[in-house]
Formats: C-alpha cells, structure tokens, sequence
C-alpha cells in the first residue's frame, strides 16, 4: 500500500509516496526550497507543487515544523507568525483537493524510526531529535508518543537550545565538528537530566555525518545511534499519520 508523504521544514518542502509496508519511499523524493516568506498560502502552493509532481490522488500526511492540534497550527518558530493558530489542515486540504492529515513534524520522524528503524522494537523511553533548521523532539514511552514535545525550545545558556546547537546554528558560525559537538553534548546532557532516556535517535540530515560527531560526545549514558532513515524519516512519518487516519 502506498501514501503519500510531504516533510515542511524550514529550508525545504520534500515529498514522495511511501511504501508502507517496506517503510520507505516507493519513488525517488521531490523537494522544492520553502518559500520566503513561509506564509500559508505559499507554503500550501509549494506543497502542492511537490504533490502535483506525481499527479498524486489520495490522502496525504504532512509534516509541520511546530506544535499541531486538532489541524491547527500553534507555534511558528521556523516559518511565517501568520500559521500561529492558523487552520492548517484545511488550508491545505482546500489547496490539494484531498484529504490531509497534518502533524509535528519531529514526531513523524520519530514514528517512521520507532517502525522501520532505529527505535524497531526498544521499549522504555526512547527520544529522536532531529537536527537541522532548528531541534525537533518526538518522546516515546514503550512505544507510545507523548506528542508535540518541542525539546529544540530548552533554555540552554540562556537562550533557546535550537539556536545554540542546531545544524543551521553550527552552519551560521562556521563551527567545525568537535566544537558543535560540545553544544550538542551540553545539550543532549540537559535533556536526560530531565527526562532520563534509555535512547537517544539523532536524526535530520545531519545524521547522514553522525561518524563525524558522535564519537565526540562524552558523558552521556544514554545510547545514542543515528536514525536509521535519515532525512526520509518525516516523509515516511508523514504516510504512516495518513493511513491510520484513513
């Protein structure tokens, strides 16, 4: 069976079918860049370029970068203030002319990694963060997720973590590896001190250079391994929402 999938994210609006029963893509992925700025409307006409390129019919799971409840959007940090309470499910459904189930978008990755990946099968409690624009957090529980976390908005050195330790943060500042990876360690360790993980899932598509800085982590007894899907993840995520839904 296949659905389709679209991840929103801050630089870029990706998208493809997903073959649910292999838990990955059933064609090559499409993206376009996010426009600027990322206002519903054009963020809704890009989505739909991007789902048009398959001359897709049939429900579709989207991913959005904030807080979603009940198809509404409640946090912006990453795209235009107007999706703040924005009825995102419809705007989006209206715009594609089909059925849409819409969720974070950290927690559909870390539902894709929880099936088909990295966290297949752990119990106890498991926590993807995805890093890239900003920091995305999905919290498990044996298996269940505790939705809409928003981990990447911590206080760390004052300030929101994401802009500390984000993949973006250690691009905007030229960082090289081992001083990122100190910013990721202070703030994987904040993390467990409050809420003491058995597993950590690193996941964005940082995770596809995870041998680059993840040796470099100390002092974190949790287990840290990259997410086996890497930046398909949200796609995947994004499909399995869909046909639940469905």
């Amino acid at each position: 069976m296949e659905i389709f999938g679209v991840d929103i994210g801050g630089s870029g609006i990706k998208g493809a079918p997903v073959d649910l029963e292999r838990g990955d893509l059933a064609q090559e992925r499409y993206k376009v860049l996010t426009p600027h700025p990322a206002t519903p409307k054009d963020v809704a006409d890009h989505v739909a370029e991007v789902v048009g390129h398959y001359d897709w019919s049939g429900p579709v799971g989207i991913t959005f970068p904030g807080v979603v409840t009940n198809g509404c959007t409640r946090s912006a940090a990453n795209v235009d203030k107007s999706w703040i309470d924005a009825e995102a499910r419809r705007i989006l459904s209206d715009r594609l002319g089909l059925p849409v189930t819409l969720l974070n978008d950290a927690d559909a990755a870390g539902i894709a990694e929880m099936a088909f990946g990295a966290g297949r099968g752990r119990g106890g409690t498991v926590i993807m963060l995805t890093f890239g624009t900003g920091i995305g957090s999905a919290l498990f529980t044996d298996g269940r997720l505790v939705p809409n976390t928003e981990l990447g908005h911590l206080e760390l050195e004052g300030r929101d973590a994401e802009t500390h330790a984000s993949t973006k943060a250690k691009e905007d500042e030229g960082l090289g590896w081992h001083h990122w990876a100190r910013r990721v360690q202070k703030y994987l360790m904040h993390v467990e001190m409050l809420f003491s993980p058995e597993l950590f899932i690193i996941g964005g598509g940082v995770s596809r250079k995870a041998d680059k800085f993840l040796p470099l982590i100390e002092h974190v007894r949790a287990e840290m391994v990259p997410a086996e899907l890497q930046n398909n993840a949200g796609i995947v995520g994004a499909a399995m929402a869909a046909s639940d839904r469905a």
